[in-house]
């Protein structure tokens, strides 16, 4: 008998497994999203998040499905498109990266990040 059966063998075990897949492939989707924007493993976390929860959630089995799909076909989309509209792209993610960087900061710091950057620029 595998593990998991076993474990769904009776409702403590069913009501345990049901939790902590919930909460560990919540927090795993949860870090996956906030790293999206960065250069990195952002989707590949989100996936692993919703892989997890796919083990006891019926609904996170199609919403995995569904993101797979859609970020395929956005990855074959943007390597069919021209250099100057996958710059663009490029361009714009980095804006947006830039943003959320200078958004949490300013946030969770209190600090201007374009107003330290003129500041500095003045000072030389």
């Amino acid at each position: 008998m595998r593990v998991l059966d076993r474990i769904r063998s009776n409702s403590t075990g069913r009501l345990a497994l049901k939790i902590g897949v919930g909460v560990v492939g919540g927090l795993v989707v949860a870090v996956g999203i906030v790293l999206i924007p960065f250069p990195g493993p952002g989707w590949a976390i989100v996936i692993l998040g919703l892989a997890i929860l796919a083990i006891e959630f019926h609904w996170a089995r199609g919403v995995l499905e569904f993101t797979k799909r859609h970020v395929q076909n956005w990855t074959h989309w943007i390597g069919r498109q021209s250099l100057p509209i996958r710059a663009l792209v490029g361009l714009v993610g980095l804006i947006f990266i830039w943003a959320v960087v200078w958004a949490s900061v300013r946030i969770s710091f209190g600090v201007d990040l374009v107003q330290v950057a003129l500041d500095w620029l003045k000072a030389r």
